[in-house]
Order: C-alpha cells, then sequence, then structure tokens
C-alpha cells in the first residue's frame, strides 16, 4: 500500500519568554472526510485565561462544524459566534478569568471543488500562497494593523511598533457579535492546485517577515517539516510569544486541457476500395490532362478582358485621386499594456513603483477574465486618460472571485463595470468617478422574468482620519 500524501500540518510552541502556552489549533478532515478544517487560536487575558479560552474555541468549532449543513459558509460564522457565547457565559461565571478572551483564524478547505471558506476575528492571520507570492488574506483588527493594511507603516516598523499587540476585536469582548455584521471577516477564496494557507498567530508574524515566511513555504521540505522550520525561525529571532502555525497545501493534480485530435474519417456504405485516398489522387491525375483545354480557354478570356480594362482606364481623363481615411488606432502605453497583459498571465498580481510608476493611466478598458484574480495595488492609481474616461477595469462573467485591494481609481466615467457579484474591495478609493461599480444582468430575451434583485453590499468606508 503506498504511503499516505502529507497535505496538511500543525504545531504549536510555548517560546522562548512564555511560560505557558495560550495559543491551540486544529487541522483535521472533516465531514467523512470531504473538507480539511485548518484553525489557529490564541488566547489572551493572562493567568490561565487565555487556554481557557482558546480550548472552548477549539471545541466550540470542532463540535459545530462536524454537523452537516447545507450552508457551510453560514456554519462557519455560527461556529464562532457559538464560541464567543460560551467563551462570555465562563468569563461572567469566573471569578479568575475575568478578561479572558481568544482570537482566531478559521478555515474549511473543499479540495473537491478547489476553494476555502473562511472566518476571522483578532490579530492572528490567514495567509494564501501562490505563485512564490504571499498574500495576506485577512485584516488584522488592531490600530497597527490597519496603518499596516493601508500602507502607512511598512511590515518592519508593524513589527516593532509598541501597540502591535492591542487589539479592538475578540471573542469575548461582546455577548452579542453575531448581530454586529462586520465583527467576523468572512469570506470564500480559490485554492488552486499547487497553492499553500498558512493560518498563524502573532507570535510567528512578529518575530519574520513575510518574505522569511515566504522562503520556507516554498521550500522542498514536507508539509510537518516547514511547520517546524517557521516556528524555529520564530524563537530563533526572540521568541518573544507563543507560536502556532498551520499548514495546508491543496495537492491536486492541475487540469491540462488535452488538444483535440482531427475526427477519423470512416467510409460509408457507399464508399468502395478505389475511393482510398491514393486511387482518388491516381484518377484525378488522369482526369487533369483532359480538362487543360478548358483551362486554357478560360485563361485567354481572362487575358482579353484585363486587356480591354487597361484601355479603358488609359483612354479615361485623369481624376484627382481622393484622399484616404487615415484609421488611428489608439495604442496602449508600456505601463498600461504591462498591466493587461499581467493580468492575463497571472492570478496574483502585485503592483510596484519600479515596475508601473507611481501611477498608470488608461486609456482603453482593462479586462479581467481569469476564474479569480488577485489585485494588491500597493496604493497604486489608476488614473483614466483625459480623451479616454471611460470604463477604468471590466469584469467578465467567467470570473467568480476577484479581489482588489490598496487601489485608486481616479477620473472615470465608471470605474469598475462587473457581470456578476463576485468582486471584493480591501482599501480601494475612488476618485473623479460617476459611477464607483456597476453591475451588469443579462436575461433572456423575449421571455418573461419574474424575481426579484436584491443587493447585498457589505462595503464600508474607511472612519479613521487620513494620515499625511
Amino acid at each position: 500500500m503506498p504511503p499516505k500524501i502529507e497535505y496538511f500540518s500543525g504545531l504549536t510552541h510555548t517560546g522562548k519568554v512564555r511560560d505557558n502556552n495560550e495559543d491551540a489549533f486544529l487541522v483535521e478532515t472533516i465531514l467523512q472526510d470531504r473538507y480539511v478544517l485548518a484553525c489557529v487560536i490564541d488566547g489572551v487575558g493572562g493567568y490561565e485565561g487565555g487556554e481557557v479560552a482558546a480550548r472552548i474555541a477549539r471545541e466550540c468549532i470542532l463540535d459545530h462544524l462536524q454537523k452537516p449543513s447545507e450552508d457551510l459558509f453560514l456554519t462557519i460564522k455560527e461556529a464562532v459566534i457559538l464560541a464567543n457565547e460560551k467563551i462570555y457565559a465562563e468569563k461572567m461565571a469566573s471569578d479568575r478569568n475575568t478578561r479572558m478572551a481568544c482570537v482566531l483564524s478559521l478555515a474549511v478547505v473543499d479540495l473537491t471543488y478547489n476553494q476555502f471558506y473562511y472566518a476571522h476575528v483578532g490579530d492572528t492571520r490567514l495567509y494564501l500562497l501562490r505563485d512564490y507570492t504571499l498574500i495576506k488574506i485577512t485584516r488584522d483588527d488592531s490600530f497597527v494593523g490597519f496603518l499596516e493594511d493601508t500602507k502607512r507603516l511598512s511590515e518592519a516598523e508593524a513589527m516593532k511598533h509598541p501597540k502591535r499587540n492591542e487589539i479592538n476585536k475578540a471573542l469575548g469582548f461582546d455577548p452579542n457579535i453575531g448581530v454586529i455584521s462586520d465583527y467576523i471577516e468572512t469570506g470564500i477564496s480559490p485554492f488552486l492546485p499547487g497553492d499553500f494557507l498558512l493560518l498563524c498567530s502573532d507570535g510567528l508574524t512578529d518575530m519574520i517577515d513575510s518574505k522569511a515566511i515566504t522562503s520556507i513555504l516554498t521550500s522542498r521540505q514536507k508539509i510537518s517539516q516547514k511547520t517546524k522550520s517557521l516556528i524555529e525561525a520564530a524563537n530563533n529571532a526572540g521568541g518573544n510569544d507563543n507560536v502556532t502555525v498551520v499548514v495546508v497545501q491543496n495537492n491536486n493534480k492541475p487540469v491540462i486541457q488535452e488538444a483535440t485530435k482531427p475526427p477519423v474519417v470512416k467510409k460509408n456504405e457507399f464508399q468502395t476500395e478505389n475511393d482510398d485516398p491514393e486511387n482518388l489522387k491516381e484518377q484525378s491525375e488522369r482526369v487533369r490532362p483532359n480538362n487543360s483545354r478548358g483551362l486554357v480557354v478560360i485563361l485567354l478570356f481572362l487575358c482579353l478582358g484585363l486587356l480591354a480594362a487597361l484601355l479603358w482606364q488609359l483612354s479615361k481623363n485623369e481624376k484627382p485621386e481622393s484622399p484616404q481615411t487615415e484609421i488611428i488606432q489608439q495604442q496602449r502605453n508600456a505601463s498600461e499594456q504591462k498591466l493587461q497583459d499581467s493580468i492575463k498571465q497571472s492570478s496574483i498580481l502585485v503592483l510596484n513603483d519600479s515596475v508601473y510608476g507611481k501611477s498608470i493611466t488608461i486609456s482603453d478598458t482593462i479586462l479581467v477574465e481569469k476564474d479569480s484574480m488577485h489585485i494588491n495595488g500597493n496604493g497604486m492609481v489608476l488614473h483614466g486618460d483625459s480623451i479616454y474616461k471611460d470604463i477604468g477595469l471590466v469584469i467578465a462573467p467567467t470570473c467568480t472571485y476577484v479581489l482588489l485591494e490598496n487601489l485608486v481609481f481616479d477620473n472615470f466615467e465608471k470605474a469598475i463595470v462587473a457581470r456578476n457579484k463576485s468582486v471584493h474591495l480591501k482599501n480601494v478609493r475612488f476618485t473623479n468617478c460617476n459611477i464607483s461599480l456597476q453591475y451588469q444582468y443579462e436575461f433572456p430575451q423575449n421571455k418573461y422574468i419574474n424575481g426579484r434583485i436584491e443587493d447585498s453590499l457589505l462595503f464600508k468606508t474607511d472612519s479613521l482620519p487620513k494620515l499625511k
């Protein structure tokens, strides 16, 4: 029997400074091995409170997600809400653990359909590694995390900030998080063959940066060794906190489209042995000489016709030639063309000044047609050309998930046009745009349509003042 392929692993460590470990994790298959459940929990509150909160959350999530459900997305959110209620109730009943709480990142991986669902509260993190690029999926529920996510602080500055561990959301803070629409960050994302998921506590990301994490995840080590290497790297950098990591890999084989073979021509019931291609060739060669006289006659008539047309043209009075209309085709500028080419070539795109400059002038619509697309603009401005100023970005119906973050759309009639509600925005700003985001629907022609169109946008504006 061949050995079972390892595709997920988890590990936790106390670190070099703390005496106890308030972290916990989950990584195992659930619902008859249909899904992989991965979760990292970081307890807070001092004494034994953090450990108690983490244990309660772990037990609630594991128990609730063992129950079959038609709506997995809702079930994940319910599990987090239930864990919060039990932690809050335990805190109210306890004389000692009155400050206990925990933060977590949770993912349920569906390898059958190459996607994952996630829920998140606090400053643990969920990363996606694709094509040697590490993408932070979740946002940190802290002021320092906000400054880092919006590029007001660099990663190195955020790691050293004195208030980096101050959080504003956790399980156990409020008993009614279920009625607060944006308290739990949730989402769904493609998880393609070869992709990695990393869930980790801040004991890892406070010690080593994303470049070091990427280097370990892309190494040729086994999954279990990668989790061990990540923890060793955090401890070697100081090990100031408990550190926990969970790694999941999509080990499905990429789908390769086979070239279509030309159809095999079969003899029908009326075809005889003399219809063989070689026989047909011989027959055509035997017939060709008999048709040569007719061909000569046709050529002779054509020559006479051409001669007559030439004489008629020479006999005409010369007329001034009408000027030809010059067709000018709009050419994309270099940065704009590179952006369009990069979108066609990769599902994850990180824009930077060294390649594109401070901004990209758009003179024609940028088209996104991939199944999934993640564009991290790093504050890049997409500026509509003064002559063009129409549609900046069109998202085709083939897209099932598009994430745009840290981007500015400027000077467009319509900044984004989408054919479905697959668009996710994180730190995206619109200036001088008549329409920021427009959805388009197509219905069958000449048929009566019954139903209702509802809009369930969960976007929110940034209420904090901009830093200069």
